[in-house]
């Protein structure tokens, strides 16, 4: 059977459907997404696994009165297929097009909308009160994946979940991965389940003794107490943990068997209270690339479908010059040991990990927990370098402030993904991290303009920096910039000097500035550039004294970033305190997605839109 997803009424056609039906959907729904995600890249690995689980939450379900909450939301693609955007999804990830996690404003049955994880059950605990304080009735299903549940959110809603006795039901999406293989404890936890012979053996006596048992009685009740004891204790490293939370356990379950899956779900509808359905998926399934190598297609580039090859030349990325920065700063010196968060591969530590295992920490999706552990390592005579997305480090505030800056401990923060990330849009964004670190007191900020810079930095951090220290750069290629053979030595550089303005731009806005200065300079005005490599502490004398206008340019949001700092230094300097200041950055609003350089088009932060931004400035000023 072809199914034509853009034309079908879905999700209802779902509910007429038969369980061959729904089989042939699955393998139909498999083929539109490797078709489309090649074509305009994205999450594919994730959705792949959770296809058939999908199908059975929306055939068991009435959505949207029903809510399902999909946590990190990267896997919604299916869902997206199944609820009427079929036909968008050449749009994905694309300006104004579909968003690649679950938008309220996008769809009635987006009922929450997530990009980071660990959220969903806390997000359930509080659905769930207010349906019971309104005397509503309808099921609330949040679907979090095994990776997700390292996070700490997730176990706090665990316990408050578990004590209200409230009625949601929590899909445990298990495919031994997050980003990469799953660290710690709870995995372990849980892939001794998922083979466990005890208890596959106590659910078939549990079964063998119902069958026994022709009619309800006492023998029958015996046997099932019985043999609920016995299960528990088969799966002491497993299902127990539920229960001791308060959840009723069920599975585990293979989610790929439709059959299996609806029969559970149906079960699950019947318990009183909270419930965990325990599903084992396999991430990558039906596409031999993405089953194979599942990380590389978490989150993957336009793609040729049948090799699984990128259609883009790799080249070096600011996250591989970081990682080979750092492994031969580990080569030297002995102390420096590296920590991440389920990003090891992705923030360039691979080459890290496999030269100095024991000095690499992977801790899981618990970004807070990273900091307090560096913060440890520090204070024991170790040199911590934290490498985690700038986006994702807001997690760690606290952490970052109480921890490592309030005792002043050496911890250098590599901030990947710092500025505009492009098609990830909203929650992946790195437009905050200047705005959050500039208040810490004793933090040092750095921003490299490229990837040369990039190594000469984190070097001079290793070397020189006795306190915490944050190098912010951004995702994708590291291209060479106008700096090459200036090294960085903790001072910012001056590349070019102008009468009427001078440009302080930040890290990567070098390239833009310089740029701008030369569209300027045909229009007759004469600009200045300044690199600003070290962020903080600024040293404002390397601002030309005999311009007029400074202006500020970062990849940032203008609130509370690097411009409104330098206005508050500026204002306490009597030699600078009369200079005009004009800040450019990101606006006081969550950034849509898009390539890079169509947002910086939309905003005015490209070459043309910045000195069409300072022409007006300055014939404001002059009229």
């Amino acid at each position: 059977m072809k199914y034509d997803f853009r034309q079908m009424d879905l999700p209802q056609d779902i509910k007429h459907m038969d369980l061959h039906a729904l089989e042939l959907m699955a393998v139909a729904i498999r083929e539109f997404l490797i078709d489309q995600v090649s074509a305009t890249g994205g999450h594919l690995a994730s959705n792949l696994g959770i296809v058939e689980l999908t199908l059975a939450l929306h055939k068991s379900f009435d959505l949207p009165r029903d809510k399902v909450i999909w946590d990190v939301g990267h896997q919604s693609y299916v869902h997206k297929i199944l609820t009427g955007r079929a036909g968008s999804f050449d749009t994905l990830r694309q300006l104004d097009g579909l968003s690649g996690f679950p938008k309220r404003r996008e769809s009635a049955y987006d009922f929450y909308d997530t990009g980071h994880s660990s959220t969903s059950i806390g997000a359930a605990c509080g659905m769930a009160a207010a349906r019971d304080l309104r005397g509503e009735h309808y099921e609330i299903v949040p679907v979090i994946g095994d990776g997700s549940l390292t996070g700490g959110p997730a176990f706090e809603a665990l316990n408050n979940l578990g004590t209200s006795h409230r009625r949601v039901i929590v899909i445990l999406n298990d495919n031994g991965m997050s980003i990469e293989r799953n660290i710690g404890g709870l995995s372990e936890h849980l892939g001794k389940l998922r083979t466990s012979t005890g208890y596959q053996k106590a659910k078939a006596g549990i079964r063998n003794a119902v069958n026994r048992v022709p009619i309800v009685g006492g023998t029958l009740t015996d046997a099932i107490s019985n043999t609920k004891e016995r299960l528990k204790y088969a799966v002491l490293s497993g299902g127990v943990i539920f229960e001791e939370f308060g959840f009723t356990y069920l599975g585990p379950v293979d989610g790929h068997d439709l059959k299996s899956l609806l029969a559970i779900l149906e079960n699950a509808k019947k318990v009183q209270g909270p419930t965990i359905v325990h599903v084992i998926t396999r991430k990558g399934k039906g596409y031999h690339p993405a089953e194979t190598f599942p990380d590389r297609f978490h989150g993957i580039g336009p793609f040729d479908k049948e090799s699984g090859n990128p259609r883009s030349v790799q080249t070096q990325t600011y996250s591989n010059a970081f990682g080979e920065a750092a492994l031969a700063l580990a080569q030297l010196d002995p102390s420096l040991i590296a920590v991440t968060a389920a990003m090891t591969d992705a923030t360039g530590l691979t080459p890290f990990a496999e030269r100095f295992p024991r000095r690499l920490f992977d801790v899981g999706i618990a970004e807070a927990h990273a900091v307090i552990f560096a913060a440890g390592a520090a204070v024991s005579g170790l040199r911590p370098l934290v490498a985690i997305y700038s986006s994702f480090l807001q997690r760690a505030y606290d952490e970052v402030l109480e921890d490592v800056c309030l005792q002043e401990l050496p911890v250098i923060f590599a901030i990947d993904r710092a500025g505009i990330v492009g098609a990830d849009g909203e929650t992946h964004h790195g437009i905050f991290d200047l705005s959050y670190l500039l208040p810490m007191p004793g933090m040092e900020i750095l921003a490299p303009c490229d990837a040369v810079q990039l190594k000469e930095m984190l070097a001079y951090a290793h070397r020189h920096v006795q306190g915490p220290c944050a190098i912010r750069y951004p995702r994708g290629k590291a291209i060479p910039s106008s700096l090459t053979g200036q090294p960085f030595t903790g001072e910012n550089q001056r590349l070019r000097r102008g009468e009427d303005l001078d440009i302080l731009a930040v890290g990567t806005m070098l390239e833009p500035a310089l740029a701008a200065a030369a569209i300027l300079e045909e229009k007759g005005i004469s600009a200045g550039v300044v690199n600003v490599g070290r962020v903080k502490p600024f040293d404002v004398r390397i601002i030309a004294p005999g311009t007029g206008l400074i202006v500020t340019l970062e990849d940032n949001v203008l609130a509370g970033g690097f411009g409104e700092s330098l206005r508050q230094q500026l204002a306490l300097d009597p030699a600078y305190s009369h200079r005009d200041l004009f800040c450019l950055g990101w606006p006081d609003r969550f950034i849509e997605q898009g390539s890079c350089e169509e947002l910086y088009a939309r905003y005015g932060l490209d070459p043309a839109g910045i000195a069409r931004q300072i022409a007006d400035r300055l014939r404001k000023e002059n009229s």
